[in-house]
């Protein structure tokens, strides 16, 4: 960014300066640049630390353009080009000199360390961004280390980021991993110069907000899979349930199988039993959130919490029961046979004559019956679609796609192989259904799909002319009352002011028209107002 402007700036003031009627046109074009070259950040940047990411932060900033200078309690001891012959050209220092000569510091010392190595040059940080790159053992109850650095400098602007990057992924672009940074700073333009310096770096800089917001920014090389847990924990015990029905049925009620058979071929039914049961899962709280909407007419009030924590487990959940449908397909390839599926397959007896008391008679499986074809059949092209599904997740593949193209993967698309899925489990247990009602309600075919038909039903439902049209004019901010707001913090007359809250006039000029907006002072107190337009 710095460079872009840096070029645009030179070409500019290269330009002769016109007279006549375009001199007023032209003035304007050539003062542009002043107000970006405001932008710009110096191409000298200093590094307090010499360890690994410290180097290795030096490494890429020399890469980026940057001019570096590390500062160290002991330069004389340390020798960075004896480590990295790329770090000849990266200057070291002692802390007091690395501090005089940059604006921009990196302090990559750990927090412990911070008074021992910056107390003692409180005055030449008056004014300088120190970016705290360091992390925490334990997430922080009070304050992050980028509060208590700059409480312990109150005199310089501290920036909290890079903390999420690791010393192996700052030095080699493949070795996979986010390229986000986050940057929190209570100053803004030294968030704005932070995050150019990590657009130079090849990174992707997001700003959140003022420095309390380091807490979670710290917090988050912290947690271990956050967003799966949930999921996770659930397949696990659903998986458990279909597994000790399955127990029940096959082996304490009645013996089906052998105990030596559990590993394979029954284990391989709780598995797509629950797998058909977590992609019912993903597409069914959307349908729940549009009779939701329809039920406040209105798009402006936040879902309960379960089905808010639920909508944003989607993902997780199709990727989990993706994972459950591979491990299915493989275990069924492994047990396709005659032996193992002898309703799929034809049964053919050869009778030999006996000589003595009585014939011999041998039985032969050969061709696929039909139950066996469909069930192929269904069972490939609901993979097949998964598969699509699933690879629409990649990021790399999710910046190709526009947002219908987004929508008919996630949606349509999907509901089509929750229909497959549907199918192919309906033509697996339909021949034993016909064998009486008991039979059929303790079926594992038939308990498997409840819930998908129950998904399929709701989404046919909201398909129709009559709701479906309902519903999209609710999303695009239709309401079916006048108030502006029904939710529990809204008082129902417009003007009435509440504890904690703050009526602020949204006039513009000659709209006399406007209503005027009530902003909570408190976030405890926070409106549960929402757009949930989109689900």
């Amino acid at each position: 960014m710095g460079r872009t402007h840096g070029t645009k700036y030179q070409l500019l003031g290269r330009a002769h300066v016109p007279t006549g009627k375009n001199k007023r046109r032209h003035s304007k074009v050539l003062n542009r640049p002043n107000i970006m070259a405001k932008q710009t950040v110096s191409r000298n940047v200093g590094i307090i630390g010499t360890g690994n990411f410290a180097r290795a932060l030096a490494n890429r900033l020399y890469f980026a353009g940057y001019n570096v200078v590390i500062g160290s309690r002991k330069p004389d001891d340390r020798s960075l080009s004896f480590v990295d012959e790329c770090m000849c050209n990266v200057n070291i220092t002692t802390i007091e000199d690395c501090l005089k000569r940059n604006a921009i510091i990196f302090v990559a010392v750990h927090a412990a360390n911070y008074k021992d190595c910056l107390s003692a040059h409180s005055e030449n940080l008056s004014g300088k961004i120190l970016i705290d790159v360091s992390n925490r053992d334990h997430p922080s109850k009070t304050d992050s280390n980028a509060e208590y650095l700059s409480k312990l400098i109150p005199a310089a602007i501290v920036v909290k980021g890079f903390n999420v990057i690791s010393a192996y992924a700052m030095e080699t672009d493949s070795s996979g991993g986010s390229r986000q940074v986050f940057i929190a700073s209570d100053s803004n333009e030294s968030r704005e110069k932070v995050s150019v310096i990590a657009r130079d770096m090849g990174f992707a800089p997001v700003d959140m907000g003022l420095l309390q917001s380091s807490r979670k920014i710290e917090a988050f090389p912290l947690k271990l899979l956050p967003a799966w847990r949930g999921p996770i924990a659930f397949a696990v015990g659903i998986f458990n349930i279909w597994l000790l029905y399955i127990i029940f049925i096959y082996f304490v009620e009645k013996t089906a199988y052998r105990w030596d058979q559990i590993f394979v071929k029954v284990l391989n039914k709780p598995l797509c039993m629950t797998a058909i049961t977590l992609i019912s899962c993903t597409y069914l709280p959307s349908s729940v959130a549009s009779f939701f909407q329809i039920y406040y007419g209105t798009k402006h009030i936040r879902f309960p919490a379960w089905l808010d924590r639920w909508l944003k487990t989607r993902k997780q959940l199709g990727i989990v029961a993706f994972t459950l449908v591979v491990i299915h397909v493989i275990m069924s390839v492994l047990i396709m046979s005659p032996t193992y599926l002898s309703s799929w397959y034809q049964s053919t007896k050869i009778t030999i004559p006996g000589n003595l008391t009585h014939d011999v008679t041998v039985p032969l499986k050969t061709w696929m019956v039909w139950k066996g074809e469909a069930a192929c059949l269904t069972g490939i092209l609901a993979f097949i679609s998964m598969c699509i599904i699933a690879i629409s997740t990649i990021p790399s593949i999710t910046d190709t796609l526009n947002w219908r193209e987004w929508r008919f993967i996630q949606s349509k698309l999907g509901h089509f192989t929750l229909f497959l899925s549907l199918v192919h489990v309906v033509i697996m247990g339909a021949p034993g259904w016909a064998k009486g009602p008991m039979v059929m309600i303790r079926s594992i075919t038939f308990l498997s799909s409840i819930l998908p038909f129950i998904t399929l039903f709701l989404k046919l439902v909201l398909s129709l002319p009559c709701l479906g049209c309902y519903v999209k004019k609710i999303r695009r901010g239709w309401e079916r009352t006048s108030a502006d707001c029904r939710a529990d913090c809204a008082p129902r007359n417009r003007k009435s002011f509440t504890p904690g809250y703050v009526i602020v006039p949204r006039h513009n000029g000659s709209d006399k028209d406007s209503n005027d907006v009530m902003i909570a002072i408190e976030e405890r107190q926070s409106c549960m107002c929402e757009n949930t337009s989109t689900v």
